[in-house]
């Protein structure tokens, strides 16, 4: 009986395993070799050893500037979606009439095309004729150029994606109700307020959940690539060039398909390690 059912389990995820083996390992490891070719696509892999990563760190500006782009990018947007998810959250826990209809409004965003929502942006943040500036020319402010603005654009992206904090907010809002209520109802009897039993209850009960939004929202920040392809293709001046945008221009544009491998791995290193620094310091908090 125990073969049969280990039998059985391995039917049942052979079908992911398979995909997993063929479309993520394997090209995995393809990648890891062709970067250290020199490939074109029409010609045969050529083996030059370190040579790609030997230009990416001492003789490629723009890997530079993608990476410190994409970097900012991580510590502008990650904080950002972070509280909104969490404050959203909390109001979606809120015991009041059709609470059920709110949440499923504040999720849609999240799973409307990425493109499509980039276009929607771009309409609302046009400098001359978008929506947000026309209301604020209304009470006497100059709204800025925004994604036109080598000042402004990195920020806008990074306010753009609060856009989708609908989708962290349902990952909060389990974490909240699987807190168990009878210790807000002790804080509640020995006199504690709302605000201090967020910060004794809630908050710490919550890190769990936090940590795993934590990762998520972090590697999802690191492969930013829809909003610079859509609006801005890099630019204004580089503001927005982020490391994938980068990526694609060498894999699909110049096709230095080692190159690009090379690029591709060193992003994964980088998420890699950023997560273990992450993972290891989590027991402090």
């Amino acid at each position: 009986m125990t073969r049969r059912e280990a039998i059985a389990g391995y039917i049942s995820v052979s079908p992911w395993l398979i995909g997993f083996l063929l479309f993520t390992l394997g090209p995995i490891l393809a990648s890891v070799y062709f970067s250290f070719t020199q490939w074109t696509i029409v010609r045969s892999p050529e083996w030059v050893g370190l040579d790609n990563y030997v230009r990416m760190f001492t003789k490629d500006p723009l890997f530079w500037q993608a990476l410190m782009v994409t970097t900012l990018f991580v510590l502008m947007s990650l904080p950002l979606k972070l509280a909104c998810g969490l404050g959203l959250s909390l109001l979606l826990n809120l015991k009041v009439p059709g609470m059920n209809v709110y949440r499923t409004i504040f999720y849609i965003p999240a799973v409307i095309s990425g493109v499509a929502v980039s276009l929607m942006w771009m309409w609302l943040l046009q400098p001359d004729t978008g929506v947000v500036n026309t209301l604020l020319s209304y009470i006497g402010i100059e709204g800025p150029g925004w994604f036109w603005d080598p000042k402004w654009a990195l920020p806008s992206v990074a306010l753009m994606s609060v856009w989708s904090v609908g989708g962290s907010a349902v990952i909060y809002l389990a974490g909240l109700q699987n807190i168990p209520p009878h210790l807000y109802e002790a804080a509640k009897i020995d006199g504690a307020g709302v605000w201090h039993s967020f910060w004794k209850i809630t908050l710490p009960l919550l890190t769990p959940t936090l940590f795993f939004q934590l990762i998520v929202e972090m590697i999802g920040a690191f492969k930013v690539f829809t909003q610079a392809f859509v609006i801005t293709q890099g630019g204004p001046l580089k503001a927005t060039y982020f490391y994938l945008f980068y990526f694609y221009e060498e894999a699909f544009q110049n096709f230095n398909m080692g190159y690009a491998s090379a690029l591709a791995l060193f992003l994964m290193i980088v998420i890699m390690a950023a997560t273990v620094i992450l993972n290891r310091t989590s027991r402090h908090w």
